[in-house]
């Protein structure tokens, strides 16, 4: 197990030097993005024909944003200034199975390196990150305001009329984003070694 320090965007080299058990620093702009963010963009840029007109302007922000980036599975709690500039003031990550149905799809078609959010994901997200070169982040639940302290500007938002303040998409800069490595670019994953050992616990209490 090592400590990085990685700025996004990141390299595929650099994410597939990462291995399970690593701690990673994060540096950079990324998105948050939740259930209502993953089905647009499963719906309006990879499971179609054709893009809407009206969205191939956000489709060419989030194709910045996204490539070679990272997504937050993440729905903040915000404030603005009496400027009128958001502030997170807090930025805990939501469970990520539930966009497991798409997150293998948005990491090919979006070349993005790195998931985070809490509580893993399934077979999947775990194929694609060894076929793409991408890796699954664990964000320390619980701790949404000390993560909120590395988030040091929303650079912009996102769908936040249409989709709400916890579903938008929120581009944020952080600095040095406490995260740990649980499935990893070569087909490892801390949470299949976790539940492979509940189930063998299971097993011997149901036997006694």
């Amino acid at each position: 197990m090592a400590t990085f320090h990685l700025s996004i965007p990141i390299a595929e080299d650099e994410i597939r030097a990462l291995h399970v058990g690593d701690t990673v620093y994060l540096s950079g702009v990324m998105t948050t993005g939740r259930d209502a963010a993953h089905k647009y963009l499963i719906d309006n840029f990879i499971r179609t024909t054709a893009t809407p007109d009206s969205e191939l302007g956000l489709y060419k922000e989030l194709q910045s944003v996204l490539g070679e980036g990272v997504i937050y599975h993440c729905g903040p709690v915000v404030r603005q200034d009496e400027s009128g500039r958001w502030e997170f003031v807090a930025a805990g990550p939501t469970t990520s199975i539930r966009e497991e149905p798409y997150e293998a799809d948005v990491i090919a078609h979006f070349g993005l390196r790195g998931v985070i959010g809490k509580g893993g994901m399934g077979e999947q997200t775990l194929r694609a990150c060894q076929e793409h070169g991408a890796v699954y982040f664990h964000a320390v639940g619980g701790a949404a305001s000390l993560i909120a302290d590395a988030v040091k500007e929303v650079e912009t938002v996102y769908k936040k009329d249409e989709f709400g303040v916890p579903e938008a998409f929120w581009v944020i800069r952080v600095e040095d984003f406490p995260v740990i490595v649980t499935m990893d670019a070569h087909g490892q994953s801390i949470h299949d070694q976790v539940e492979v050992a509940s189930k063998e616990v299971l097993g011997r209490l149901i036997g006694q």
